[in-house]
């Protein structure tokens, strides 16, 4: 028997209501979900007035200047540390919060199984173990420091409004510890150590037994433009001839060393003898991640004995990079070899096995085993899933975090103090130049260094577990000695001379930024503030104009290998004269035909080393190597006039959010016009630039200053989250406001804590 219509409307009436009211209730609730991200869109911390009940033991001041920069004033140690840690948890809560995970392999417990790789990779290292280690380390002093920072940013975390990102994630930030500080700075040493991966990479080479082919996927310098400042300069014969075989790199290899993404930072200085006042110099910009907001948090902190302003890691107390009273100092990294790798042994000790659990957000909870030794860790080798090789690092059986060194460089009095500080730090190996008010300058490479024979260019045997590298003495590393007369540059090349005893990498930074840099110095004999910010904004790459002018010369001797739509691309190139300019074309086309002729070369340094080459038919086949990717651009005349764009469109980059990916892009910040290249001291690549850039007149300290490429704070509602960026955009230095006259002239808004 069918049911009757009356009965159908019956049974469908009630369904329908239902459908109703849940329809009605996801439009209640993406109406409350899109009105809450509104209201964190708007919403700011406070930067004015008082809040009472906080953990101060006495009144302190947080005042912020036109660019939002807080500049502290305590009356103890405690107390200046608990603000800074108040002030950095109102502005970055969410920044310190993804660092933080990130480290520890939790990202997949908010942003779902998607990061689940990045997490299982980030747990290869036993991270939170380290800095519970490391937090056992530091002294007294360290301890109260760090903890009075976590104080100061758990209370900022219930007091101020929640940033938009956690309620976009619809999720809350956990307390801050003590410890999450010192995770916050190792997020830096694994950024900057030559890692494991690196090394597995290099060792396919290796093992072919090709050395010809390993030196030009992996040179240790390019020698033409060798400019080391510590020692002789080695003579330019020592540079090895790169013949055919030089070029038959094994694919993979040469992929492998494309795809690492390049390392830098510039510092240089130069003492009372070589300035125009009669004052120490110092210029440092270095070169990280590129995202909004930026790695850097400006800063300026004070208390009875104790006054330090610049940039300090966003996550930890103190100030990193910038000055105090008497010392300013800058870094780049070393680029040298911090851990050995090992074949792994067929008998490892099952008790060395553990397993870690990931939790992840919209799906089950996923396991994974790691080796974890005394000594060694295990990790994964590429293309065997079920065999890893062991690797021995300091950080790992001798954890000291360096903020802790940092700390001590904020208090040093002098240039020699500042170097004993420099001696108890543990890495990741940094070119440190500072300056003092005595007029003197230094240079020192810091950190812990296994002087191990293999320098990081290939996987030791399992047999060589037994052995030890001990650290090469601090005494021993390359160094330029305080003087008033010395003028000193890093650039994350090859630091010394002839004569040095140990290699120290297994492939440093190509020197043509320092090679840059050190014509630039040599091109006066007194400097200034504003000669060294021009040079930061210097955009020439000599190695590129080489480039360039090598493949004019072939298509020049090989007229007929180009196709007639390449012609405008060879005149741009005939044209130019080096710089990366915003409106150069030709540094358009350099970079593209650059780009596709790296594909059938090892690496830039191999590359130019085979065109210098004269040797007959090997230099007419690497010609007509690069001529063939020259004609793959040009295929067809359209194809070859898109090249034809300035650089301010074609280098363009936009300063993204680490949520754009989800498609949060509405946080992404300010497009940057193409200005600078990779080899060049103005350095900007997509996800890669200058992170900041300071000049600093030691003694004088308002007559420098330092900028970054975003605002200071990281919340979209606070009127500075992209503020700074059209400074930025113009290539202007900006004065820091330090001393109680200028820090009150500048003053805008004024915090007080109280307790």
């Amino acid at each position: 028997m069918r049911p009757s219509i009356s009965t159908g409307r019956f049974i469908l009436r009630p369904v329908l209501t239902v459908l109703g009211l849940l329809l009605l209730l996801a439009f209640v609730l993406v109406g409350i979900y899109a009105g809450n991200v509104f209201a964190g869109m708007r919403a700011a911390a406070q930067t004015s007035g008082t809040i009472a009940g906080t953990g101060v033991v006495r009144p302190v001041e947080i005042l912020r200047d036109g660019r939002d920069i807080p500049h502290i004033r305590a009356r103890s140690l405690h107390d200046l540390f608990y603000a800074q840690g108040f002030a950095e948890g109102s502005d970055r809560l969410f920044q310190m919060d993804l660092v933080r995970r990130f480290v520890y392999g939790r990202l997949a417990e908010v942003l779902g199984a998607r990061l689940l790789p990045v997490d299982e990779r980030a747990r290869v290292v036993d991270v939170r173990g380290i800095v519970d280690r490391e937090w056992q380390n530091l002294s007294p002093r360290g301890r109260a420091i760090l903890q009075a920072f976590s104080d100061g940013v758990n209370a900022a975390m219930a007091r101020e409004p929640l940033p938009v990102e956690f309620r976009l994630l619809l999720y809350t930030p956990q307390p801050w510890r003590p410890q999450d500080s010192l995770a916050a700075g190792f997020a830096t040493v694994l950024d900057l150590t030559d890692s494991w991966r690196d090394v597995l990479d290099r060792n396919r080479i290796w093992r072919t037994g090709n050395r010809r082919a390993f030196d030009a996927a992996y040179p240790l310098t390019d020698w033409k433009y060798d400019v080391p400042i510590a020692g002789r300069d080695a003579p330019r014969s020592v540079a090895a001839s790169l013949r055919a075989d030089a070029l038959a790199a094994p694919a993979a290899g040469a992929a492998a060393h494309r795809a690492r993404p390049g390392l830098g930072s510039n510092d240089w200085a130069a003492g009372a003898a070589r300035s125009a006042t009669g004052r120490a110099l110092l210029a440092n910009d270095p070169h990280l991640d590129l995202y909004i907001p930026g790695i850097w948090y400006l800063v300026d902190l004070r208390a009875p004995g104790f006054h330090v302003a610049g940039a300090a890691l966003a996550g930890t107390p103190g100030v990193i990079l910038g000055h105090n009273d008497r010392i300013a100092w800058g870094v780049t990294n070393g680029t040298v070899a911090a851990l050995s790798v090992f074949d792994a042994p067929a008998d490892l000790p099952q008790r060395n096995w553990v397993t870690e659990t990931f939790h992840v957000r919209f799906g089950g909870d996923v396991t994974r085993r790691y080796y974890r030794g005394r000594r060694e860790f295990g990790v994964p080798r590429p293309g065997h899933p079920h065999r890893i090789a062991l690797v021995r690092w300091s950080a790992y059986t001798r954890p000291y975090s360096p903020v802790a060194a940092f700390l001590d460089l904020d208090a040093a009095d002098s240039v020699r103090a500042a170097l004993r500080a420099l001696a108890r730090y543990p890495g990741p190996t940094q070119n440190f130049v500072v300056a003092g008010t005595s007029g003197r300058v230094a240079y020192q490479l810091a950190g812990e260094i296994p002087d191990d024979p293999a320098w990081a260019r290939h996987v030791h045997p399992a047999s060589d577990l037994r052995k030890t590298y001990p650290d090469i003495p601090f005494a021993l590393l390359p160094h330029v000695a305080p003087s008033k007369r010395a003028v000193v540059f890093t650039a994350n090349d090859k630091m010394y001379g002839a004569g040095y005893p140990y290699r120290l990498s297994a492939s440093f930074e190509a020197p043509y930024r320092a090679y840059r840099i050190s014509r630039l110095l040599r091109a006066r004999k007194t400097y200034d503030v504003s000669y060294f910010a021009r040079m930061q904004r210097d955009t020439l790459s000599p190695a590129d104009l080489e480039f360039a002018r090598d493949v004019v010369r072939a298509a020049r001797a090989h007229p007929r290998s180009l196709p007639p739509a390449a012609k405008p691309l060879i005149d741009a190139l005939a044209a130019w004269r080096g710089s990366f300019d915003p409106g150069s074309v030709g540094a358009t086309v350099e970079r593209a035909v650059r780009t596709q002729a790296l594909y059938d070369a090892p690496s830039f340094v191999g590359l130019l080393e085979s065109l210098r080459q004269d040797s007959g038919g090997h230099l007419a086949a690497v010609q007509h190597s690069v001529l063939r990717a020259v004609a793959k651009l040009a295929r067809a005349p359209a194809a070859a006039r898109a090249l034809l764009q300035p650089w301010r469109s074609a280098g363009a980059v936009r300063v993204k959010h680490q949520l754009a990916s989800m498609g949060f892009t509405f946080l992404d910040g300010a497009l940057l016009p193409g200005d600078g290249e990779k080899y060049t001291v103005h350095v900007q690549m997509p996800k890669y630039s200058q992170s900041f850039r300071a000049v600093w007149e030691v003694g004088d300290w308002n007559a420098g200053g330092i900028v970054i490429p975003s605002g200071e704070s990281g919340e979209p509602g606070s009127g500075h989250y992209t503020d700074l960026s059209r400074t930025w955009i113009a290539n202007r230095l900006v004065p820091l406001p330090y001393g109680t006259k200028a820090v009150n002239a500048a003053a805008r808004a004024t915090l007080t804590l109280k307790p």
